[in-house]
């Protein structure tokens, strides 16, 4: 059974006090979730504390944005596994878009960091998804399998979700077509060892979009991100129709 995971990834916005006012407002909307969706917030580090403090006995588990392969060491800047686990973290987004575009993470250091975030017992969501470029040359697919195969190098399935990202359509307003995202979706789980795996479309995904999205028989959840930052307007997504 694939579990639901809508997850909303908050990059580098909100201070602590933003991060508890947005609960105010998110948390009461979510009385009449289904139990079977999981709910997660990736918040940046500084926040997490808080954030764990709070979530105690509500639907939402807490998400880290980013974790190192080491458990120690001289990496400055950087954050240990154990640091996450011991705050109550459940969840890491790993090989982001925008880490791999700007902060020069590569294929091999994914696979560092999800197999060092599963040893920890945390749950990886590691992204795959192509540019513009690569999508009007036609070579969506072979990109994504390409990072799959990459990414994946003993990593337990088990204990993993994918999001589905067309970097093309993150933050821009273009939202990759329900049935072209269920599609892709559906090519990536069939390159996996566990059929089982929950893949997420993430890509301007908006109060708007999300029960078409959801409505597609391969997608499984959604990785949010300006939308996550409203309450009302994650709430919506959280408790898509």
């Amino acid at each position: 059974m694939r579990k639901i995971v809508i997850a909303g990834n908050w990059k580098m916005y909100k201070t602590q006090a933003e991060a508890l006012e947005f609960l105010q407002g998110f948390l009461p909307q979510l009385t009449e979730t289904p139990e079977d969706r999981e709910v997660v917030l990736c918040a940046p580090f500084t926040a997490l504390v808080s954030l764990s403090q709070n979530l105690h006995g509500s639907l939402v588990r807490l998400g880290a944005q980013n974790v190192h392969w080491e458990s120690a060491g001289a990496y400055t800047g950087e954050i240990a596994p154990s640091m996450l686990t011991e705050i109550g973290v459940r969840y890491v987004i790993v090989g982001h878009s925008e880490r791999r575009q700007y902060f020069g993470e590569t294929d091999e250091t994914v696979n560092l960091r999800l197999k060092a975030a599963q040893a920890a017992g945390l749950l990886p969501i590691l992204c795959v998804g192509e540019t513009k470029q690569q999508r009007d040359s036609g070579e969506t697919e072979a990109i994504i399998f390409n990072q799959l195969e990459k990414d994946l190098k003993a990593v337990d399935q088990q204990n993993l979700v994918i999001a589905y990202e067309p970097i093309w359509a993150i933050g821009t307003g273009d939202t990759c077509e329900s049935v072209e995202a269920n599609r892709v979706i559906g090519l990536i789980r069939s390159r996996l060892t566990n059929p089982n795996v929950s893949i997420q479309y993430g890509g301007s995904v908006k109060p708007e979009n999300i029960d078409e999205i959801m409505a597609q028989p391969e997608i499984n959840g959604a990785l949010v991100g300006g939308a996550s930052l409203q309450p009302d307007s994650f709430a919506r997504i959280v408790n898509f129709k």
